[in-house]
């Protein structure tokens, strides 16, 4: 009986090599995918997709270039901290006095245009209380805080020149040995024969500026 068995195993396995051979990488393979599935360290996590919008609006947010001029502006008077101070073009008399730790004590405001918009090189004065000014300095107050105001540059001294944006000490003096040698502007468009003024500087004094 038992040779009998033998020989029938010994067949068996004859017949079915091939299938023996194939099955055990069948198997690994079965198990190495059984793994991968159902372990959830292995599991790979999605990555959140930003809309194109999204990333279009911030590379924008990047790449916004400034809007404004930097400008000089003379602040003199009843104020903390007088002096020559740097601002953004269009900022107001309120936000200067602001940066100058805001006007002294016995600072008079009452003529003082805190909405006035700041100019390159204008001069804002800020008078005291019960002040006694000349006429040039109360003309240079009235200058700074009212556009309203016209300056004659056929009359007006260095001082109130200094109030027309665009005009420092030097070309104060050079208007001044203007109407000396020149014998005066004929039209206010004469200013820009004066060295250094040129368009831009004109228009943005040209109406501020009056020859009577």
């Amino acid at each position: 009986m038992q040779s009998g068995g033998r020989t029938r195993l010994k067949q068996w396995l004859d017949s079915n090599k091939r299938s023996i051979v194939i099955i055990p990488p069948v198997l690994l393979i079965a198990f190495l995918l059984f793994n991968l599935f159902t372990n959830p360290s292995e599991v790979p996590v999605p990555t959140p997709m930003i809309p194109d919008e999204e990333i279009t609006y911030a590379a924008a947010e990047q790449t916004v270039p400034l809007s404004y001029e930097l400008i000089k502006v003379d602040l003199k008077g009843a104020v903390k901290v007088p002096g020559v101070y740097t601002v953004k073009e269009g900022e107001r008399v309120a936000d200067l006095i602001e940066q100058a730790g805001f006007q002294t004590e016995n600072a008079d405001m009452t003529g003082v245009n805190l909405s006035l918009k700041l100019v390159d090189e204008m001069v804002i004065y800020i008078p005291e209380e019960g002040e006694e000014m000349p006429d040039n300095m109360s003309q240079t107050s009235t200058a700074a805080n009212s556009q309203e105001s016209k300056i004659n540059i056929n009359q007006a001294d260095a001082v109130l020149l200094e109030t027309i944006p665009g005009i420092g000490p030097a070309k104060a003096q050079a208007i001044i040995d203007y109407r000396e040698n020149e014998g005066g502007f004929k039209t206010i468009e004469d200013i820009k024969n004066i060295s250094g003024i040129g368009d831009k500087t004109f228009d943005k004094m040209k109406d501020v500026i009056d020859i009577k």
